[in-house]
């Protein structure tokens, strides 16, 4: 489930956005202090940002600023504001796309699935989650550091592995086809088939259980694998 961030001071359009992204399977925050944008951000760390540019105390080119010192998460820029001055903004100050008031909800949709898709999904290099930190269920993996920390216990992973971990973990509790893994660990130099796809699962549960958690990796027969860490299986 990935989470979404949604900084919009208008009431009736967050309630328009919240309860249709539901719908569709996102986790939504919405920033409620609108003076403490930056600090809910660190704080819910967040996979995609919908960010507002007419906002109370600051707009959100500062925010995105902001945002653009400590992450490279993608962040959508919604605004009112349609002239192409503020458009080439958003973008230099670090946006990657951007909305205009009023929206259709399935162009707003549409853009979230096509961003996430090319920044953590089958289009992603492994290289943009370079400084990303993913936590779940207190197992925390460093990306820049091809890294899993659980309960102080510490392992490295290969770039196999890292891949393969780093795309159960954005689906977390939910099968993930065999197709979309071999997809995700595919590139230019190897062919890589279905026993290198099992092999290298086997390896990341080893992983898991050196560091103390076990029977976190399951497979649905037939339709892939699914991470789930279940409380009361870890040593």
């Amino acid at each position: 489930m990935y989470k979404i961030l949604l900084v919009e001071d208008d009431l009736k359009i967050a309630g328009i956005l919240i309860n249709y992204l539901k719908r569709y399977g996102y986790e939504v925050f919405e920033v409620k202090q609108l003076d403490q944008v930056f600090a809910e951000f660190q704080d819910i760390k967040p996979d995609l940002v919908l960010l507002d540019i007419n906002l109370p105390y600051y707009d959100g080119f500062h925010w995105c600023r902001l945002i653009r010192t400590v992450s490279k998460v993608p962040v959508i820029f919604i605004s009112a504001r349609t002239d192409e001055m503020n458009q080439v903004m958003a973008i230099e100050y670090g946006g990657d796309d951007y909305l205009t008031k009023p929206f259709h909800l399935e162009v707003v949709l549409a853009k979230i699935k096509s961003v996430l898709r090319r920044v953590y999904g089958e289009y992603a290099d492994i290289s943009s989650f370079h400084q990303q930190v993913k936590e779940m269920e207190g197992l925390t993996l460093y990306t820049e550091k091809a890294m899993i920390e659980y309960q102080d216990n510490q392992v490295t992973l290969t770039q196999n592995e890292l891949k393969l971990l780093s795309c159960l973990l954005r689906q977390y509790d939910t099968i993930v086809s065999r197709e979309e893994l071999l997809e995700a660990l595919w590139n230019d130099d190897s062919f890589v088939d279905d026993n290198t796809l099992t092999v290298n699962v086997t390896r990341v549960r080893r992983k898991l259980e050196d560091i103390g958690i076990k029977h976190a990796i399951t497979t649905s027969r037939g339709k892939g694998y699914r991470l789930k860490i279940v409380q009361g299986e870890e040593k």
